[in-house]
């Protein structure tokens, strides 16, 4: 078994310990209360209708397949007042559930106001699931099922149908994930730049090849630089063939941007930032000094875990810096 197939393992056990036990599709944890439609008209719109602050897991049927969304609604939302959403998706290995707990994000959706979900893959992988992310294999080199459905359809599809249930600023649409959810982040900016104005991949940036985006795509990105499942340097893997750095000026160049950053550093941390890019855009790496696998400044792990996923940081609240960027990149 690969080193890097043993730390997504461990990095599957980890995120199961923060929300108390490893669950399924199903358990008592993500059983749907209800279920949430496709529009019969595209742009339909939820404002007016009213909606209760916390969270909600619906489940809505793309392609053929049943899917699961978690939503939380802010605490203070207003049904006729237009709010930004934010999809974040779960690492390869985990759940919608999982990836709630362990990114924290509904405690800045509540201080700052937006809508955030979180989807659910199909692709099972142990206790959870993995993100059909296109032209890649999943971790471990291991082939996806037959038939796997198009994940960035029922992305974009599951953004329509979140805008006709709620009162979503569908010019404040932005996507970020964890690992194998950064890598379909990733792909989300590239194939649905209309869609989503900036994309935000923690421990997990990848510039996909070709990448169609019709304009140049905000991205700012996190990763620890002693990850030992997907490392800094890369390593190989048909899935992380090169270095995060690499993938940075990639995206750089993809958006027009000057190709020599501005580097700053801070406490634990350096920020790499391409600037004078197309259409307001920037680029930008948090680069988390000693870190491994995890999203910096999430919740704590017991140090068993560590030992495996590499050391976690609070140099960066990745939560408050990435809504910090949504906010200033909205869709021009």
């Amino acid at each position: 078994m690969s080193g890097a197939v043993v730390g997504r393992i461990a990095m599957a056990a980890a995120i199961c310990v923060l929300v108390s036990a490893c669950h399924s599709a199903g358990s008592a944890t993500e059983v749907a209360t209800s279920s949430l439609a496709l529009p019969a008209v595209a742009g339909a719109s939820g404002c007016g209708q009213a909606a209760s602050s916390g969270s909600v897991t619906l489940s809505l049927r793309v392609g053929g397949h049943s899917r699961l969304v978690i939503v939380h609604v802010p605490t203070g939302y207003g049904a006729s007042s237009p709010t930004p959403l934010v999809l974040n998706l779960h690492g390869s290995g985990a759940t919608a559930s999982d990836q709630e707990s362990f990114s924290g994000m509904d405690a800045t959706a509540d201080r700052d106001g937006f809508i955030v979900a979180y989807p659910q893959g199909l692709i099972r992988d142990g206790t959870g699931f993995d993100w059909n992310v296109p032209g890649e294999p999943l971790v471990g080199g291991r082939g996806k099922p037959g038939g796997s459905a198009d994940d960035v359809s029922f992305l974009t599809q599951l953004v329509g149908a979140l805008e006709a249930r709620y009162c979503v600023d569908t010019s404040e649409v932005y996507a970020t994930g964890f690992s194998g959810g950064a890598r379909m982040a990733s792909q989300l900016g590239c194939d649905a730049s209309p869609i989503f104005a900036a994309v935000a991949p923690v421990s997990g940036l990848r510039r996909p090849t070709p990448c169609p985006a019709t304009r140049a795509v905000p991205v700012i990105a996190f990763h620890g630089t002693a990850d030992p499942v997907d490392p800094y340097d890369g390593n190989g893997e048909a899935y992380w063939t090169y270095s995060v750095p690499q993938a940075a000026l990639d995206w750089a160049e993809q958006d027009q941007c000057s190709t020599t950053p501005a580097t700053t550093g801070g406490s634990g941390y350096t920020l790499t930032v391409y600037q004078g890019c197309g259409g307001g855009a920037s680029v930008a790496l948090y680069s988390v000094t000693g870190e491994g696998h995890e999203w910096p400044g999430g919740p704590a792990m017991p140090s068993s875990l560590t030992s495996l996923l590499g050391p976690q940081s609070n140099a960066v609240d990745a939560d408050s810096v990435i809504w910090a960027f949504f906010a200033a990149h909205p869709l021009p």
